[in-house]
């Protein structure tokens, strides 16, 4: 049988052992020692000058005194000198010179390996994934002295760097480089199909807005649909905000706000009046006038009040007589 115990090498009692006290007392020495081990420093090379009673170090390589030659041992402080222990393979040991805890692993006193982990979770358990993972109401990330950075490193354009909000663990929004290096905002309403709300060219910083914007609840004009088909709904604008053609019996100008203008050249005669079919139709009839282009004195006369959908006209001169001239004719009313 050895004469000490295999991990903590502390003295058996021995049949018909003299003075069996001090070979017990060693072993609780060793016990008193190891059991929450505490050291005063890791890698001590010199021995304090009045050690207390019961105290630990690390030694450390290069050491003298009494230590010379005991490096990776533990010095334990005994009445009247030393005891040096083996530490061994996952003993735990705190510093208090370096207020840390440390193990000890091959032939040294390790910091607690919190790098290269394969995975960390806060109160929850990280994957293969998530090899970080919180559960928390709120995580905080604060500034050092000055100002705080969060960065999201991706390998290629190819890839995805973003910030995923999910509810119930579905995808609903995202925000980030999406496969692309251009900037992003994708919403969802199941997690699988997405759409691009607003995208950021990374090389021009040109906003789009793929599905389009509303403000108030309406599609703002922009350029693409200023000009356009005009429409209303309950008097309301639904489409462009002008709207701008010709036909055979002239040009109008349509506004969202209801405003209609129409305008034509027409060649009077002197036998008769003539009409004027406007280009588009009024919701009522129109404002009709218009110049005549003469060598003499002569106007533009209604024959006839406007209706909605054309005016009769003849161009006169001071003794009220026709004249075959040419007359610029306008008409402003509503279309709707």
């Amino acid at each position: 049988m050895p004469d000490t115990s295999p991990n903590l090498a502390l003295p058996y009692l021995l049949p018909a052992q003299a003075q069996k006290h001090v070979t017990h007392n060693e072993a609780l020495q060793r016990l008193d020692a190891v059991t929450q081990l505490v050291v005063e420093a890791f890698a001590a090379t010199t021995p304090p000058g009045s050690p207390g009673i019961g105290l630990v170090w690390g030694v450390g390589a290069g050491a003298t005194g009494d230590w010379a030659g005991k490096a990776g041992k533990l010095a334990l402080r005994v009445a009247g000198g030393w005891i040096f222990l083996d530490p061994l393979e996952g003993w735990r040991a705190w510093g208090r010179a370096e207020t840390q805890l440390r193990v000890w692993r091959g032939a040294s006193w390790q910091v607690l390996p919190l790098e290269n982990l394969s995975g960390l979770g806060i109160a929850t358990t990280s994957d293969a994934t998530n090899r970080l993972s919180v559960v928390a109401p709120a995580s905080l990330f604060s500034h050092d002295g000055a100002g705080h950075q969060m960065k999201l490193n991706k390998a290629d354009a190819a890839q995805t760097a973003s910030l995923l909000y999910q509810s119930n663990w579905s995808g609903r929004a995202e925000m980030g480089l999406a496969g692309t290096d251009d900037f992003s905002i994708k919403v969802s309403a199941d997690g699988s199909a997405w759409t691009t709300a607003l995208s950021i060219a990374q090389a021009t910083g040109v906003v789009s807005l793929p599905a389009g914007a509303m403000l108030g609840g309406a599609v703002p004009y922009t350029r693409s649909n200023v000009l356009g088909t005009v429409t209303q709904s309950a008097g309301v604008p639904t489409g462009a905000l002008m709207q701008r053609s010709s036909n055979s019996n002239g040009l109008y100008v349509r506004f969202a706000d209801g405003t209609q203008i129409c305008s034509h050249s027409l060649t009077a005669s002197t036998t008769a009046a003539v009409t004027w079919t406007y280009p588009a139709i009024f919701a009522a009839a129109p404002t009709v006038t218009g110049t005549a282009q003469a060598t003499v004195l002569s106007c533009v006369m209604l024959d006839a009040l406007p209706t909605t959908t054309a005016a009769t006209l003849s161009a006169r001169d001071k003794a009220d007589a026709r004249r075959a001239d040419v007359m610029r004719l306008t008409a402003i009313g509503r279309w709707f």
